[in-house]
């Protein structure tokens, strides 16, 4: 079913991302996680992490939103999976199954970021709802700009402001006068891999950025 104007999560976003949820969003119904909480804890994982897990659930879980450009699309739908353990000893979740074969998972990390662990954990925004955002800003980028370029193993130009409110760690946002540059190192760090780190560049009418709240 659509997204409801009451639903929670809503207050957690900005209102141009609330718009994205609302116009391209579905909400199924969510999995109950209270069935799995003594076999999770049963199986040595802390009681701390599995809290965190059901919380995730009951905020985000059953949602379904477009993919993203990067990390063939992110999350198919939010919906807690198992738990893993870092090299660091953090307990991480996975946050729903992937849209095609992607060599690693979608995780929340212990201080509530989400990334993606392979053969180690790398965190992409410091929240979920820094990626919510994030794809928010590459839906209107990719519908209202003229010209879309992409760049492997890039660099961004140092004179661009960040976008803040995507909470970006490894993948972030930047905005200049008539650019708008999406950077992603996910994969990069993940696999020590530079030729996978990748920027789209955004040129044209940029205009939009003023529903944003951005001059």
């Amino acid at each position: 079913m659509d997204v409801r104007p009451d639903d929670a999560v809503l207050g957690r976003l900005t209102p141009s991302a609330r718009r994205f949820v609302c116009s391209h969003g579905v909400r199924t119904k969510p999995r109950r996680l209270d069935q799995y909480r003594e076999a999770w804890l049963g199986h040595g994982i802390p009681a701390e992490a599995v809290d965190r897990a059901v919380e995730f659930q009951s905020l985000w879980g059953g949602l379904v939103l477009p993919p993203g450009p990067f990390y063939d699309g992110g999350p198919k739908y939010f919906d807690v999976g198992g738990f893993e353990c870092s090299e660091s000893g953090e307990w991480l979740f996975e946050v729903g199954p992937s849209r095609t074969a992607v060599p690693y998972g979608y995780m929340i990390g212990p201080d509530g970021a989400f990334g993606i662990a392979a053969s180690q954990w790398v965190p992409l925004h410091r929240t979920i709802e820094g990626w919510i955002e994030s794809l928010s800003w590459a839906h209107d980028a990719f519908t209202y700009t003229e010209q879309v370029t992409r760049y492997t193993n890039a660099r961004v130009e140092t004179d661009l402001e960040p976008v803040e409110v995507v909470g970006g760690i490894t993948d972030r946002w930047w905005r200049g006068d008539g650019v708008l540059v999406a950077c992603c190192s996910g994969e990069a760090e993940a696999f020590d891999a530079p030729q996978s780190r990748v920027a789209l560049r955004f040129t044209g009418r940029l205009d939009w950025l003023a529903d944003r709240g951005v001059r």
